[in-house]
């Protein structure tokens, strides 16, 4: 498990069998995310460097858990990859830009600018890769970007809330799942129509959504506040919500408060591993009973990856897995 400390700028890696911390390395400035590559062959930590120029990404050998030589790149707050393997897209937060870049080199290819999309962070594609949903975190809105055409092809204006943050497509691809913070629950969106179609009500700031490994749930991680810098031991939770049904059959507390925000599930589909974004934790969660255990980690734990991950490729984030 790679954990990007976004305030020490340091990976810590934990190992799941023994929940002890066994390496830590220093990265770039502010570490968001630790995103796998489509090949499967590099992890690498997106450290945008918040208000300066520094941007980077740190290239992690999965096989030997280190760091190689980071590559300087604009604004780096997360990044994707096209479904075909062609490009990285580096999510460029505050340049409001789609940064397409080669995926082994990062040298840039095209950039797609999203002008109205204010805080653009997250995302997830068709599943024929025609066209990707982006949030908008500071526009309460959702961009819709054609990848053939490479433009934005519209914006949605969501109903109420207003801080949009994961996004992620059902598992039969019709229909797409956005978090809001501010909502404090889930839209559901059809993709191709371009609206809104239902409301998921599920815990306080919620924030990240992970399907489980058979793809009849969804885990939402609510971080137990509406603000981007809460205070630890908030009313985090992590609420399980049916696919087919689209109701929250359980919600899962975090014992004594806390604050689950990003992360994946493990390759066994037994536990979901959530970083503590206010707490300075990680959470292994047991997704059979919503048991909930913790390791210490650095200063503001964020985009966590769980690696290796089944799958024959990777779209990005923290592990979203085709």
């Amino acid at each position: 498990v790679y954990v990007p400390n976004v305030a020490s700028n340091e990976v810590y890696v934990i190992d799941p069998a023994t929940m002890k911390v066994v390496d830590r390395f220093r990265v770039g400035v502010n570490p968001q995310h630790v995103v796998p590559s489509w090949d499967l062959q590099t992890l690498w930590v997106a450290n945008n460097a918040e208000g300066r120029t520094d941007g980077t990404l740190t290239p992690i050998d999965p096989k030997t858990g280190k760091p190689g030589p980071a590559i300087k790149v604009d604004d780096p707050y997360n990044m994707y990859f096209s479904p075909d393997g062609q490009s990285a897209i580096v999510v460029a937060e505050a340049l409001k830009r789609l940064d397409f870049r080669d995926p082994q080199t990062m040298k840039l290819q095209f950039s797609v600018p999203t002008p109205q999309c204010d805080g653009i962070n997250h995302a997830d594609f068709t599943i024929d890769g025609r066209y990707a949903i982006f949030t908008c975190e500071f526009d309460k809105a959702l961009a819709k970007v054609d990848l053939v055409e490479r433009k934005v092809i519209g914006y949605l204006k969501l109903s109420k809330g207003g801080m949009p943050q994961d996004i992620r497509v059902s598992p039969d691809g019709k229909l797409f799942y956005v978090a809001d913070m501010m909502a404090d629950g889930v839209f559901v969106i059809d993709g191709d129509a371009f609206r809104e179609i239902a409301f998921i009500a599920t815990g306080v700031g919620t924030h990240g959504l992970y399907p489980s490994r058979d793809g009849k749930k969804l885990y939402v991680s609510n971080r137990g506040s509406n603000k981007i810098h809460g205070r630890p031991h908030g009313k985090g939770s992590v609420s399980v919500v049916d696919f087919a049904t689209r109701k929250v059959e359980a919600t899962w507390p975090i014992p004594g408060g806390g604050s689950p925000d990003m992360g994946n599930v493990s390759e066994d589909g037994k536990t979901l591993w959530l970083s503590g974004r206010f707490d300075n934790v990680v959470y292994a969660i047991d997704t059979a009973s919503g048991q909930v255990r913790s390791v210490p980690v650095g200063k503001e734990p964020h985009g966590l990856t769980v690696w290796p991950q089944p799958g024959r490729y990777s779209l990005g984030h923290t592990g979203n897995m085709r």
